[in-house]
């Protein structure tokens, strides 16, 4: 059963709930790896970790005065500690809990949005196999061109989500980075092995080379490989809404009991969830480029991107994850109508079959153009006489009936023999994944 989409689950990892208590878990990481040094003594850990907590208003309260969030956070916790205060943040600067948490934050989300990549590439395998075998007419540029099945556009589908799964693994893995190197990476007041214990606990992996900052390729790498996952929903947005068009009408968004189309005309049944998709991808498109601009900063830092990843990262990630709730849900209680499909494909009376005759008039010896000439010839008469089709014109075509017989022309006329070939690309896609 598919639930309703929660913002919660993916909104909260961007709160300052979560984000303060993971400054705090790594504050209280760094004092356990000193007292571990014999650098500090491990019962003042102790009353760290037994007092340590803070208040997000008096955060907020507080930085008002100091205009400096990570200032704000420590004078919080100092006072709920008290003297063993002294050694929190010791050596640090606000870079190292701001990037590792920032990292920890986009790992979390990107596992989260991981396992709705996976569930909507199972709905995809599914729906591929139970369409396999439903024939539709293909097209190019918008104008028909020949069969294919409604089967190999969710396996189309399904082979990108899967190249999205990849991509979003790597990008994780990239992204899962922390840094406790100090005020401009060179670890002058605190040991590296600090870090190494911190980002072994926070489940991290230490930057090998850090500044003042976790270097912005990786965000940019992360947003940017977003953005492709939100390109391939839209991708398959705007195929839905071609197809659910009323001249077409060869699938369909679900559309519930009580639902309303239009406030001004009680017929419309729109394809508003494919329209919310393919706009929400534009907002992830532009966020990328914004991580991309995010790269280049001055020497061992400057700000400039830090106000620019308080909106781009959270935005992004919870916009893809309710994209992919939508999708998800669009995909499993889509309407399919195998019935218009082949009305549709019959509406050129026979011309997807063109590029058969051509090929099966080559083979008797004709040169290309020979063929192409004869073929064009009666392709272009079905095409201005809605009373004509091709396989009529070739019948009566006396050129044509030098070469082919009307057994041969009759044979060319066949769904099955042009997507015979059908079950072979399922087995390198939906067969070679299970």
């Amino acid at each position: 059963m598919i639930q309703r989409y929660t913002l919660p689950e993916m909104g909260k990892i961007f709160e300052d709930e979560f984000k303060f208590s993971t400054w705090l878990k790594i504050e209280i990481l760094a004092c356990e790896a000193r007292a571990e040094m014999g650098e500090i003594p491990k019962e003042d850990v102790a009353v760290i970790k037994s007092k340590a907590k803070f208040d997000v208003n008096k955060i907020l309260e507080i930085e008002e005065t100091t205009k400096h969030d990570v200032i704000a956070f420590l004078t919080n916790v100092a006072e709920y500690v008290g003297p063993e205060s002294r050694h929190i943040h010791f050596g640090m600067t606000s870079s190292d809990i701001l990037d590792t948490t920032l990292s920890y934050q986009m790992k979390s989300a990107g596992e989260l949005i991981l396992k709705r990549l996976i569930k909507l590439k199972e709905i995809l395998k599914y729906k591929a196999i139970e369409h396999k075998d439903t024939v539709c007419v293909g097209r190019s540029h918008g104008i028909h061109a020949e069969p294919t099945t409604m089967g190999l556009k969710f396996a189309l589908w399904f082979e990108e989500t899967k190249r999205n799964i990849k991509r979003l693994k790597s990008a994780i893995e990239i992204i899962s980075v922390g840094q406790i190197s100090g005020a401009v990476g060179t670890f002058e007041h605190l040991s590296p092995k600090v870090e190494e214990y911190v980002c072994q606990k926070m489940g991290l992996s230490p930057a090998p080379v850090s500044t003042q900052v976790i270097q912005r390729d990786r965000h940019a790498e992360f947003l940017s490989t977003l953005a492709v996952i939100a390109a391939t929903l839209e991708k398959i947005s705007v195929e839905i809404r071609h197809l659910q068009r009323t001249e077409v009408l060869e699938a369909e968004e679900y559309f519930s009991k009580g639902q309303k189309g239009s406030s001004a005309m009680p017929h419309k049944r729109n394809p508003i969830v494919s329209e919310r998709i393919t706009g929400l991808a534009r907002i992830l498109r532009s966020n990328s480029i914004a991580a991309l601009e995010n790269v280049a900063l001055w020497h061992e830092r400057d700000i400039s991107h830090s106000s620019v990843e308080r909106i781009i990262v959270p935005d992004s990630c919870i916009a893809l994850d309710y994209m992919l709730d939508l999708m998800i849900k669009l995909i499993d209680k889509l309407i399919v109508y195998p019935e218009n499909m082949i009305s549709n494909l019959n509406i050129t009376r026979g011309l997807v079959f063109s590029q058969a005759v051509l090929l099966k008039l080559v083979s008797k010896g004709l040169t290309r153009e020979e063929a192409y000439k004869l073929v064009q010839t009666s392709a272009m008469d079905v095409w201005a006489d809605k009373n004509k089709n091709l396989k009529d014109e070739l019948l009566n075509s006396v050129e044509v009936k030098k070469y082919l017989s009307e057994d041969e022309i009759n044979g060319i006329f066949n769904n099955e023999h042009m997507l015979s070939n059908v079950d072979y690309i399922f087995n390198r896609t939906i067969k070679k994944d299970e």
